[in-house]
């Protein structure tokens, strides 16, 4: 089996990414699966793996053609932005602007043929926002440097896939945002990747917004008639079995007992909370409509624990496993 590079951004370098990709890395169960090339800072990677106590080296790349991918040595594109002294668990527009330059020299390396995919580590908001980078994350800043008008974010656990179709504006702005041309194409997306996943025939179950799916306009203001019911009319008419709205409540139960592959949900909390009820350990996330494949660890920077070198990895190895199994080709030869 051939596999592909993936390209690993170091996240936010005063959190946890560093550790938990030191860990990952750790495990031979990722190298089975994939060419891992980390895109951070070198000295960064090595002062995590001395707080976890990895017994592995970090090869210092200054470009991605250079690497030789052995099991015991990380290789790292190194940016080497990251000052020896950057404190673990504070906030910094100098740890934001490192995150946002990791992430735009992996899109360069997966866009010159040199990855396949790209999984990230967590990175913070704030110091993103702090560095002058007014993104509202990952996804945003993804779509930003590959020139993509729209894409969805996606949630994958062992129980549950979720797509959404607003994710990181308010609860009014997302309601009006909401309308059937978005909820339409929000679905083809997901619909396209579980068939590009294996899954021929997709069941898929669209939240509406109200609770009770309003009760036939009881509750609300018509919205599930007026901005759901037609995007789920204009899926079936295609021979896709998509069913809503629905009860969001009943909707997630059903999904995570495995009667529908994929629930759309409308707003960010509506989706994101049963993903982190069933564990966040599990979780990944995956930006559906880049160029690129993207997938991402489920949860964030963990400041309140970072370098303390009790982070957890093993949402970072299955979003490693999720982008080599979406990967369409191997990276580097």
């Amino acid at each position: 089996m051939t596999r592909p590079t993936i390209a690993i951004t170091m996240g936010d370098p005063a959190g946890i990414g560093p550790e938990i990709i030191m860990k990952a890395l750790a495990r031979p169960e990722v190298h089975a699966i994939c060419r891992p090339l980390v895109v951070g800072d070198a000295a960064r990677l090595v002062r995590a793996g001395d707080i976890v106590g990895a017994e592995l080296a970090v090869d210092r790349l200054e470009r991605a053609v250079d690497a030789n991918f052995s099991a015991s040595a990380v290789q790292c594109v190194d940016l080497a932005v990251v000052p020896a002294d950057l404190p673990f668990g504070k906030i910094s527009a100098v740890a934001g602007d490192a995150a946002y330059r990791y992430i735009t020299k992996a899109v360069e390396i997966v866009s010159a043929g040199h990855a396949s995919a790209i999984c990230t580590a967590p990175l913070s908001k704030e110091a993103l926002h702090a560095a002058g980078h007014r993104f509202p994350g990952h996804t945003e800043l993804l779509a930003h440097l590959t020139g993509t008008p729209e894409v969805s974010m996606m949630l994958v656990s062992p129980k549950l896939r979720v797509i959404h179709v607003t994710t990181h504006i308010g609860l009014v702005d997302a309601i009006e945002r909401i309308e059937p041309g978005l909820v339409e194409r929000v679905i083809s997306r997901g619909h396209d990747v579980l068939v590009k996943a294996g899954i021929a025939e997709p069941k898929i179950g669209v939240c509406a917004i109200n609770p009770h799916a309003g009760e036939n306009g009881l509750f609300g203001r018509n919205e599930e008639a007026e901005k759901i019911a037609p995007a789920v009319e204009a899926c079936r008419a295609k021979g896709w079995d998509v069913r809503g709205p629905l009860a969001a409540d009943t909707l997630f139960f059903l999904a995570q007992r495995g009667d529908y592959h994929m629930v759309v949900a409308m707003y960010h909390d509506q989706g994101h909370g049963p993903i982190k009820v069933l564990g966040l350990e599990a979780g990944v996330n995956i930006t559906v409509g880049l160029p690129v494949i993207r997938t991402s660890v489920d949860h964030g920077t963990a400041f309140d624990i970072a370098g303390k070198g009790i982070a957890d990895e093993r949402s970072l190895v299955e979003a490693l496993r999720q982008a080599a199994d979406l990967s369409p080709a191997p990276g580097i030869d």
